[in-house]
């Protein structure tokens, strides 16, 4: 289990994370999602005790990470995003020396070893240099790494950043796989990734936790955006005001865009806003009705990448005040030193 309280990390007068509290319970695949920038990975590095927080307490299985450094990073295994692999190694060699740093014990070495590769696939690779194995399998080395030593967690920053398709389905089975035993923490940009394996979603933006729920329920978040288009060969202004007085409609919007196809056919096309309800069988009703024919009709609610740049919609506000600042930063550098040039210049004049 892990809990953090009241985190906050600052660089200087930049606020990278902004008293973030949240608690994670065993068992369960989370996902950590934000723009770039937002605090993710800086969250992690502190989870892990690779930076101390400026405020705050982290604990992993009651041990605060800090005070108790040593029982806090027993519990976890940890996967940077750059995997910290030493290339003119074998596997085996590699994850010994990994074994050792942990300081899992010489009698338990060699198993725990073993179980870790089998877990990861490595078992045919273990006396390969890693320098020569692909960028999937040179991943899963790194993942053999996070679960030595059995840790009750598991950290993983971008795990599939560069990948192939194929390698990207390998690493969410094993990801699921560890799931079984361990409690999963993943941080990606990829939503997908996020949706197809984890339990629950936390997003971070400017540092702060800005949502934290199950896939499905971080859905119902954006149910009033369900939305059907169709296009019919019909009265516009009679169909209009048929589709709006249905129950759970909200509004009923003529379509700004229609192709050349739709315009030659003599077709309307609408965009019928709804309440979350799925009203297209009411809708082909009235159709059916009114012997207006269909010539398309697509049914969509929110996505994930909806409810995500809906809880980060400000991120493009702050990081144009963030290049602002910089632009004026670096004018006034400039000023300054164009300053200090003409005043130098000054004093050569002076001393001729």
């Amino acid at each position: 289990m892990i809990e953090v309280t009241g985190l906050v990390k600052k660089y200087g007068n930049h606020v990278a994370v902004d008293h973030l509290s949240f608690r994670l319970e065993p068992g369960k695949i989370y996902g950590f999602l934000g723009p770039n920038g937002a605090g993710k990975s800086t969250t992690m590095n502190m989870m892990t005790g690779y930076i101390g927080p400026t405020e705050g307490t982290i604990l992993i299985n009651g041990h605060d990470i800090v005070k108790e450094p040593a029982e806090a990073k027993r519990c976890i295994g940890y996967l940077p995003e750059l995997p910290p692999l030493y290339t003119d190694m074998t596997v085996w060699e590699y994850l010994e020396f990994a074994a050792q740093l942990k300081n899992i014990p010489a009698k338990k070495r060699q198993e725990s070893i073993l179980n870790a590769m089998k877990m990861t696939g490595l078992v045919d690779v273990a006396k390969r240099l890693i320098k020569n194995l692909s960028k999937g399998y040179r991943q899963r080395v790194g993942f053999a790494q996070a679960v030595l030593g059995m840790p009750e967690i598991i950290i993983l920053d971008e795990p599939t950043v560069g990948l192939d398709p194929i390698q990207i389905i390998e690493i969410r089975s094993l990801i699921k796989e560890l799931a079984k035993e361990h409690t999963v923490i993943l941080s990606s940009h990829i939503l997908s990734e996020i949706s197809a394996v984890c339990d629950e979603i936390l997003i971070i933006s400017h540092g702060r936790l800005v949502a934290s729920d199950t896939t499905e329920n971080l859905m119902h978040y954006m149910d009033s955006d369900a939305m059907l288009e169709i296009s019919i060969r019909a009265p516009k202004e009679q169909a209009k005001n048929s589709f709006a007085q249905l129950h759970h409609v909200v509004a009923v919007l003529e379509a700004t865009k229609q192709n050349e196809d739709d315009k030659h056919l003599n077709l309307t096309s609408f965009e019928i806003r709804t309440d979350g309800a799925d009203v297209r069988e009411a809708v082909f009703g009235i159709c059916a009705e009114k012997n207006w024919p269909i010539y398309e009709m697509k049914y969509s609610k929110a996505t994930l990448e909806d409810v995500f740049m809906e809880l980060t919609a400000d991120n493009k506000a702050h990081e144009e005040e963030m290049d602002e600042i910089k632009k004026s930063a670096e004018e006034a550098v400039k000023e300054a030193e164009q300053t200090k040039q003409a005043n130098k210049e000054d004093d050569n004049e002076s001393n001729i």
